[in-house]
């Protein structure tokens, strides 16, 4: 299996209930199936669902100083227009932002970095569950992640939802390879 030895230092941003800190669980999870250093820090307001919510994801080779990403982001997951409007700015020159076109509808106007929009919220919907969206935009930002197969990430995924949701499983994995897509 090939492995990662790229640094990021990645944001994730949206409402409460999108599952944005899932997604940041589950990018922090597989880079540590590829024996990376990571972190993973929450960050929401009391109001949880409906709320603004986001995370810090480090990837590195080796020791994290900080495990805050509050500016120098290699990659922006912005699930909404507030996170969109409140992260852009942070996005380093050369990184890459990541947003969901079914809720933002207006496109980042900046030049120096990689835009990617994707359809995430209506290609849930088609799937049959709007509740993957996330696993979309997961699917959106491992695309440039290939060696993370579906053997991986079904590993993953029943660490992180456990063994009672497997039957969650195929739904997130399908969403994930149409964010791919």
């Amino acid at each position: 299996m090939a492995k990662s030895n790229k640094n990021e230092r990645i944001r994730i941003s949206g409402f409460g209930g999108q599952g944005v800190l899932t997604v940041g669980q589950i990018v922090a999870l597989l880079h540590l199936e590829h024996d990376r250093t990571v972190s993973w820090i929450p960050a929401y307001g009391a109001e949880m669902r409906g709320g603004t919510t986001n995370c810090s994801v480090i990837i590195q080779d080796d020791v994290i100083g900080s495990p805050i990403v509050a500016q120098d982001i290699d990659v922006l997951l912005a699930f909404n227009l507030p996170s969109l409007t409140r992260f852009e700015p942070l996005v380093k020159k050369g990184g890459k932002i990541i947003y969901n076109t079914s809720i933002i509808k207006d496109a980042p106007t900046r030049k120096d970095v990689e835009v990617i929009g994707v359809d995430a919220t209506n290609i849930s919907i088609a799937l049959g569950s709007p509740k993957v969206q996330n696993m979309v935009m997961l699917g959106a930002y491992l695309k440039d992640h290939q060696y993370f197969d579906e053997e991986i990430i079904k590993k993953v995924l029943l660490i992180r939802f456990g063994e009672k949701a497997e039957k969650l499983i195929p739904i997130n994995l399908s969403a994930i390879q149409k964010g791919r897509e």
